[in-house]
């Protein structure tokens, strides 16, 4: 078995086709067929059915697949971890980030990194735990920075609280429940919820719940900061977001908070890594800059 029979393999599975996969590898359709049979030879097993839509891993190519795509991450982060440790500022950081690190700790970090590792590519994933989980398992997530999970991390993980955060109420300028003090006082608005999980008004629900409030009507549901911007700006719409949102620059002439003399809790913010698995130099740093920003902001 060699390394680009399994890089062959994982190129399949991602592209769709032989032939899109050897247009992506840049090889010959019939040298990446010999190199799949090969594989498939080696291992005494079909990892694939051949389909008129395409190839479709069988239900002993799904295992060796989620085999195979773990070894070459391990294998990529284990070769930049030593090019990074010889003095090769090269590479890629992958990290999922929840909205909280996105608008309070992403701004003043992204810029001291680049300052030393200026040839390292940066990729994030904005997204909660359940979203990010099967990318930390296999190797092609660094590190989930943002929001705990309600149920705990999967086996082979390590969640750290790094410290409790709470919400605010945000709105658009000149919003006209902007002066409201209680929750009670916005049980007819419209909202707007921010997850990927598969209960997104869960938290929403638990407060008015825990107020004995009527159920919030949620009007608005998006996995991403910049739709809640376009919806909050746009609309009188409003939302229980981090507390960072409060001093976010971008948004500081076009939304505003909805000051309530009640406290919103929200989730503990986590740093969650692969047990036994240690990050590259790069990673490391970026770590390290995230939580200097947030030990500074609290």
């Amino acid at each position: 078995m060699k390394l680009n029979q399994l890089r062959d393999m994982l190129a399949i599975v991602e592209r769709g086709s032989l032939r899109a996969a050897a247009r992506h590898l840049d090889l010959a359709q019939p040298a990446l067929t010999r190199s799949i049979r090969s594989l498939e030879k080696d291992l005494g097993t079909t990892l694939f059915e051949r389909e008129a839509k395409g190839m479709v891993l069988t239900a002993s190519g799904q295992l060796f697949y989620q085999r195979a795509k773990q070894v070459l991450n391990d294998l990529r982060r284990a070769k930049e971890e030593i090019e990074q440790t010889q003095g090769a500022l090269s590479g890629t950081v992958v990290m999922g980030l929840s909205i909280m690190p996105h608008l309070g700790l992403l701004p003043k970090a992204l810029p001291k990194f680049r300052d030393r590792f200026s040839q390292v590519k940066i990729k994030v994933i904005e997204g909660l735990y359940p979203a990010i989980e099967s990318g930390l398992r296999e190797g092609q997530i660094d590190f989930y920075l943002g929001a705990s999970p309600e149920e705990g991390v999967a086996p082979g993980l390590r969640s750290e609280v790094l410290f409790k955060n709470t919400r605010s109420v945000i709105a658009r300028k000149g919003h006209p429940l902007i002066h409201a003090k209680h929750l009670s006082e916005l049980s007819l608005a419209e909202w707007a919820t921010t997850s990927v999980s598969l209960n997104a008004e869960n938290d929403l629900l638990e407060l008015f719940n825990k107020y004995k409030l009527p159920q919030p009507k949620v009007m608005f549901q998006a996995s991403s900061a910049l739709s809640v911007m376009i919806a909050l700006t746009h609309s009188d719409l409003i939302a229980l977001l981090p507390v960072q949102w409060n001093d976010f620059h971008l948004t500081k002439n076009a939304l505003e908070v909805i000051e309530l003399e009640e406290v919103l809790p929200a989730p503990d913010i986590v740093l969650v890594t692969r047990i036994g698995l240690p990050l590259t130099p790069g990673a490391e740093y970026f770590c390290d800059l995230l939580r200097r920003e947030l030990s500074s902001s609290i």
